[in-house]
């Protein structure tokens, strides 16, 4: 749960620097070093390091398949801290998925199997690790091609923290054995493999609001290991009670409540809390400039009140609003920061 909580702030911290990041360094080294000289950004992305010592430690005493979905209980954390700074209150959706994520991981917890030092063999590693780092790349080869797609881009970001997460894994098993050598290697790759998945985040972030990224990118992250477990590291569902069905189910509670939070907008609010600004309330009635205007005669106000085919209609009001309103692609949300809270637009 700590080391969970210290990557939840961290992407928080980050999802702020990144929305303001100019759209060209979209996947480019430009927009890793302009993010570095951010304090806010480095500070996010210190809390994260902070935490994988935190995963190292807990994939040490328990397995795979519970330490990975168990980084939900981040963002519960996330949802209290938006409700302290933003005095916000979360809705039943919001509880609802905290109650789902707590239960779902401990249900994973009861029913998990025995953790298990073994690995698979070095080919089957290999293999597996390369088809990870190769999906994670995906999105800059084809950038190379002159093409950019978010939903790949988001999930190239998750291949490369679920890499990261089997790696993470191997760090822990080689430094029970005592093998630091093996285990500091593991640890490098691990931050290799988060510093591209980190990009690709960034660059996601920067087309797609937090309340898209955010679920694909862990969904992607925590599934995949969770399934390459019984593969890489021996620990079979089929071992568990009734034959993995409920560790199963479990999985899926915790993956579900995870993917509603995450979408949840008073942790979007959270994330652009800085950028908000007070609207006036649109119930309240502005001011007619007809009106107390020195000098209006009774004919002017009279004809102000009533309905002349000059005066431009509603709908076409609506329509010339529409067209000085910025436009996103095709079925996404704007990702234009509100002039009132998210966190009360979504209720």
């Amino acid at each position: 749960m700590a080391a969970a909580t210290l990557y939840s702030l961290g992407f928080a911290l980050q999802a702020m620097d990144a929305r303001e990041a100019p759209a060209e360094e979209h996947l480019r080294l430009a927009l890793a070093w302009g993010l570095v000289r951010r304090v806010r950004w480095l500070s996010g992305t210190g809390l994260s390091i902070l935490g994988w010592p935190l995963q190292v430690l807990a994939l040490g005493l328990a397995p795979l398949v519970v330490v990975q979905p168990a980084l939900a209980m981040g963002l519960p954390v996330l949802m209290v801290l938006g409700e302290r700074m933003l005095g916000e209150h979360a809705g039943r959706r919001e509880h609802l998925a905290v109650t789902a994520i707590v239960v779902g991981v401990i249900g994973a917890g009861l029913c998990a199997p025995t953790r298990s030092s073994a690995h698979a063999g070095a080919s089957t590693l290999t293999l597996v690790l390369l088809a990870l780092a190769l999906a994670s790349l995906l999105p800059y080869l084809l950038l190379r091609m002159g093409r950019t797609f978010a939903s790949v881009t988001m999930l190239g970001a998750g291949f490369g923290f679920a890499w990261s997460g089997v790696a993470t894994k191997l760090a822990s098993d080689d430094l029970a054995r005592g093998l630091l050598l093996a285990a500091a290697a593991w640890g490098l790759s691990t931050a290799a493999a988060s510093a591209v998945a980190s990009l690709s985040e960034m660059s996601a972030l920067q087309s797609r609001p937090a309340i898209q990224v955010a679920p694909v990118v862990f969904v992607t992250q925590t599934i995949v290991p969770v399934l390459l477990a019984p593969v890489l590291f021996n620990e079979s569902f089929a071992s568990t009670p009734l034959s993995g069905v409920p560790l199963a189910a479990s999985l899926l509670v915790v993956v579900a409540g995870a993917a509603v939070l995450a979408r949840s907008p008073l942790l979007l609010a959270l994330m652009h809390s800085e950028h908000a600004q007070e609207a006036p309330d649109p119930t309240q009635d502005t001011p007619n400039p007809t009106q107390d205007a020195p000098g209006a005669s009774e004919e002017t106000a009279q004809l102000a009140s009533e309905p002349s085919d000059s005066t431009p209609s509603r709908s076409a009001s609506n329509q010339d609003t529409s067209r000085t309103t910025p436009r996103t692609e095709a079925g996404e949300p704007s990702t234009l920061t509100t002039t009132t809270s998210p966190a009360r637009s979504g209720r």
